[in-house]
């Protein structure tokens, strides 16, 4: 029991460094930029040795990657928490556009996933955290609607990653100042664009 207890005790502290180490790295990431922020810096804002730094992160680049990863999740925690399986399959995927317009206005979370992720970690790394995270309920609200006829079915693939540009599109310059109300128009038009004409006979979604 003791041991177990040892074990729980030294865990949750390796744990406690760590979310420590990735909220002082987010802060001064975003509000310096990656290449501007120092590994010193960041040690000293969370409190830590240099020592625990290289424990949990290879370098730099590999505590920026947890921090991106972090913040795609928390983007598709909100967009899941508003389009629960209840919803209607159109209703589902509005809702969860509106949240992930919402969650990117966080300060700080466009610069991480927009402009910095892709920049340091590169295009294929940064897909792959958006394929585990925002694009993954993405491609899951398309799919539903398609099944649920009503959208076109059309491969799921190439439709996730052309909506998620408009909406990563639509995040940037919202951010910028631009018209939020006009961008959501548009894209509210682009998904009601998509539905059928007419209706189809039932068949499988187009994963592929």
């Amino acid at each position: 029991m003791q041991q177990e207890s040892a074990r729980r005790s030294n865990r949750d502290r390796t744990e406690a460094t760590r979310a420590d180490l990735v909220a002082a790295a987010r802060k001064l990431f975003t509000e310096k930029s990656y290449a501007e922020t120092g590994t010193p810096e960041i040690v000293t804002a969370a409190g830590v040795t240099r020592g625990a730094l290289y424990h949990h992160f290879a370098d730099k680049q590999a505590l920026f990657a947890a921090v991106v990863e972090q913040e795609a999740q928390a983007v598709a925690q909100e967009i899941d928490r508003a389009s629960p399986p209840s919803l209607e399959a159109r209703d589902a995927l509005i809702a969860g556009s509106d949240a992930y317009l919402a969650a990117m206005r966080v300060p700080g979370r466009t610069r991480l996933l927009l402009l910095d992720g892709p920049a340091v970690l590169g295009r294929a790394a940064m897909d792959a955290i958006d394929d585990r995270h925002g694009n993954r309920s993405l491609r899951e609200g398309l799919v539903a609607a398609m099944r649920a006829n009503r959208m076109t079915r059309l491969p799921a693939e190439a439709l996730t990653a052309l909506l998620a540009s408009a909406f990563d599109r639509a995040a940037l310059a919202i951010e910028a100042g631009a018209s939020a109300e006009d961008y959501r128009a548009v894209l509210m038009a682009l998904i009601d664009g998509l539905s059928p004409g007419r209706p189809q006979a039932p068949g499988p979604a187009r994963t592929r």
